[in-house]
């Protein structure tokens, strides 16, 4: 590995030329600076365009608490601010000092007192960076037919071209060829383990307590690390600043309330919002004569904020989530009860600082818990099974904006991990029993620094670097002879350490005014792991850390991409190309059969893989009709080739990984004909997975052998539907002050009955002949929906 006098060297460097490019262009020049908001709430807005008029290219785009900073000569300026979504403002300013100016959007169609222009916004997918990025807003979302009536923001992304599904009506998702630990997902900072209720038929995200969302596949910035193939950043609401609002909603399996207002008019609101399951509750009556009585099941959200903003350069945000999925069975003819609840926590504090017109910064605190419990008994016997993993983090990130054609961010991060393998306890009788593995500690580390220069009007580059590490500690008993001896390491003990350079590099080469080409290159380590046996993660995966036995994964990815958009940029199109290797990748071996209370690490195989692929997409971003076509053409494949037989996966020979899907199509629509009704529909499209198929089944000493043929060498049909949904907002009453909407939504509308497992029946008859049949099952055929929205 790189040592860290190595990356000190490297981050001289680029810090010294970034400073010397800043100080060549600060003579003579004033900054304004100040926060982008909504209007008719107050809330920041993230990547808000601010530029000159007539002069796009002298312009900036707020950070993620709506904060901007713009240094120019001196002189007079008009200035245009826009937002997707939002009317753009003009205003003019004399730019003869430093001046601080917040600036409110309002609403398209909500007139206002400033001067307003048509909506606009910056041809940002364009003159950007950025690659394989996407910003979703959640009423853009919320257009979109819903599972169940439930929206999904993990659903969604499923649908952009790069992301593919875990499975049908999974909220798992796999990006370029990465497996499903692979993907950072972020609330307000804190790192979600498990993502998905219901065994991942459901997000764990409530769309009514979410402002933004951002999916990183590509070019990942060198302030995220720690995975290999995404950064899905989710942004909770801040709360209403300006009046009290109730928002709602009621659907056949679920329903959600969200209370959000100012505490201090202007300068402190809170946030609120909740969601519950009840459709088996309901339905007791109807199963209590059944197969499944005893059986019942519902998850709930609770999502909370509160900010205050003590003057212009100080501000403080409080945020939390809890989660918990509780499935329960109970049968009082047998004495047999089960209760499996699982679920996460995370809390978030946050300090913003102005030190200055061009420097912010952004202090963090975090804590996450994501635990799975399942506990039982029957008479005289129970059990209870446990596992897993908690977190303590800190994190400082700086903003500093020299001069308009540069953009620095530099920082660094903590996180104490504390994880929890299966454990057991259990009681039959007076018999005590308890299987416990030892918890497993770690310290995870990172700084970073990154630069994005514009150095002249057509090439722009975002460079960065980042400096990781990771280190095994102890208390900790090593076993060591073949656990004939044992190591015994204390508190915070090192054991094992690992550090790594990740260097991140974004090209952008301007052909003209509506064109570009872009390129990238990035590095990541990924120092925890997540091996499961399921097609998507599921509660009852188990994460370990990199140590002795495991090494941490590491991955490079390639890409390059035309953008070019039409008719002033109400079309957006692009092409992209990309290239990811793989090394350690981790599963369990052919013949390995699960054993409670063993280490997990001694049980892995060791391998590489490899991803590459072309995406197309076709965005109408503007206007009643809108929405985006995607395709995807991928190739994912992995090799297992140790040169103990023993820990080969398909002799040693390349496979296709089991999410490997060569074609994906998906089309998202949106069409608003009037102010009372909007239209969705949904169409998808996806090569069959890949599965491995019995070739032969052979007996020999009155036993049956099973021979299956080449990993993942079958597919499954191809996976397809549409989904349609209208949407009918009545006119408001203003007396009561009371909006409301219903959705009605029709998920597989021509009831395809898609695969979602496979499974084989191996029968021999009177005559000794040997039949396997293969089995298909569909779960989900065409299921309508109704939901009733509602603001107060």
């Amino acid at each position: 590995m790189i040592p860290f006098q190595t990356f000190s060297r490297y981050l001289s460097v680029v810090l010294l030329l970034s400073f010397v490019f800043a100080s060549l262009n600060a003579q003579n020049k004033y900054t304004l600076s100040g926060y982008i908001a909504d209007a008719s709430n107050s809330e920041n807005l993230i990547g808000a365009a601010i530029y000159v008029k007539d002069e796009q290219s002298k312009g900036t785009v707020s950070n993620l608490y709506g904060f901007y900073s713009l240094t120019l000569p001196e002189g007079n300026y008009t200035f245009l601010c826009s937002y997707l979504g939002y009317q753009t403002v003009e205003f003019q300013v004399d730019m003869s000092k430093d001046v601080e100016f917040n600036i409110e959007l309002p609403v398209e169609g909500i007139m206002a007192e400033e001067i307003v222009v048509k909506s606009e916004r910056k041809d940002e997918n364009v003159s950007d960076t950025k690659m394989g990025t996407v910003e979703l807003s959640v009423s853009k979302i919320k257009t979109l037919p819903a599972f169940m009536g439930e929206v999904d923001v993990l659903k969604t992304i499923q649908l952009l071209p790069g992301v593919q599904s875990a499975g049908e009506g999974n909220a798992g998702f796999y990006v370029r060829g990465g497996g499903p630990d692979q993907n950072l997902i972020l609330l307000d900072d804190a790192t979600v383990y498990n993502s998905g209720h219901l065994f991942g038929f459901f997000s764990v995200f409530n769309a009514d307590a979410l402002k933004n969302t951002t999916l990183i596949k590509g070019g990942m910035p060198a302030q995220y690390g720690g995975r290999l193939s995404s950064v899905l950043d989710i942004t909770m609401k801040e709360g209403n600043k300006k009046r009290f609002q109730v928002d709602g909603g009621v659907g056949l399996i679920a329903s959600r309330l969200t209370l959000q207002g100012p505490i201090v008019k202007g300068k402190s609101s809170f946030i609120v919002s909740a969601r519950r399951t009840y459709a088996l509750d309901l339905a007791q009556p109807a199963i209590d004569n059944t197969d499944f009585a005893g059986t019942n099941y519902h998850f709930y959200d609770l999502n909370a904020k509160i900010n205050y903003e003590f003057s212009n350069k100080d501000r403080l945000f409080l945020s939390g989530y809890f989660g918990r999925d509780v499935f329960t069975y109970k049968s009082a003819e047998r004495g047999f009860d089960v209760g499996i609840p699982w679920g996460n926590a995370t809390g978030t504090i946050r300090w913003n600082h102005l030190f200055s017109d061009k420097l912010f910064m952004n202090t963090t605190l975090l804590y996450n818990d994501y635990d799975f419990e399942f506990r039982g008994g029957q008479d005289d016997f129970y059990f209870q099974v446990f596992s897993g993993v908690r977190d303590w983090s800190a994190k400082v990130d700086l903003d500093y904006f020299p001069n308009i054609r540069n953009k620095i961010k530099f920082g660094g991060q903590y996180t104490y991990h504390i994880f929890t393998p299966n454990s057991a306890t259990g009681q039959a009788g007076d018999t005590e029993f308890e299987t416990t593995l030892s918890q497993r500690f770690a310290n995870e580390g990172a700084l970073y620094v990154q630069d994005e220069i514009e150095l002249t009007d057509r090439i722009k580059v975002n460079a960065g670097l980042r400096f990781s590490l990771f280190q095994h500690v102890g208390p900790y008993d090593e076993l060591i002879n073949d656990g004939a001896d044992t190591i015994k390491y204390d508190n915070f003990e090192s054991i094992k350490t690992y550090t790594g350079i990740e260097p991140r590099i974004n090209f952008r080469y301007k052909i003209d005014n509506t064109s570009s080409v872009k390129a990238s290159f990035a590095v990541a380590n990924q120092y925890l792991h997540l091996v499961s046996n399921s097609a998507s993660t599921l509660p009852t995966d188990v994460w370990v850390p990199s140590s002795v036995l495991v090494e941490p994964q590491r991955g490079t990815q390639y890409s390059l991409g035309y953008f070019k958009n039409f008719k002033k940029d109400a079309y957006e199109t692009s092409v992209e190309i990309f290239y990811r290797d793989m090394k350690n990748q981790l599963d369990y071996g052919e013949s390995y059969v699960p054993e409670f209370g063993e280490e997990l690490e001694r049980s892995f195989v060791v391998g590489r893989g490899r991803a590459y692929g072309l995406e197309l997409f076709l965005k109408k971003a503007q206007g009643d009709f809108n929405g985006w076509i995607g395709y995807t053409y991928s190739r994912t494949e992995r090799i297992f080739d140790d040169e103990n037989e023993d820990f080969q996966i398909n002799g040693g020979e390349w496979y296709p990984a089991r999410y490997d899907r060569t074609h994906d199509v998906s089309v998202a629509l949106n069409y608003s004909p009037s102010d009372k009704w909007t239209f969705g529909g949904v169409f998808v499209y996806g090569t069959g997975n890949a599965i491995t198929l019995v070739e032969q089944i052979a007996i020999w000493e009155d036993k049956v052998g099973i021979i299956y043929g080449d990993r993942n060498s079958r597919r499954i049909k191809p996976y397809h539907r549409i989904d349609l949904s209208a949407t009918y907002t009545p006119k408001p009453n203003k007396t009561k002050g009371l909006i409301s909407s219903f959705n009605f939504s029709i998920y597989n509308v021509y009831n395809r009955r898609n695969v979602y497992f496979t499974y084989f029946d191996t029968n021999i008859d009177e005559a000794g002949t040997i039949s396997n049949t293969a089995y298909e099952v569909s779960i989900f055929p065409i299921i309508p929906s109704i939901t009733w929205n509602f603001k107060y």
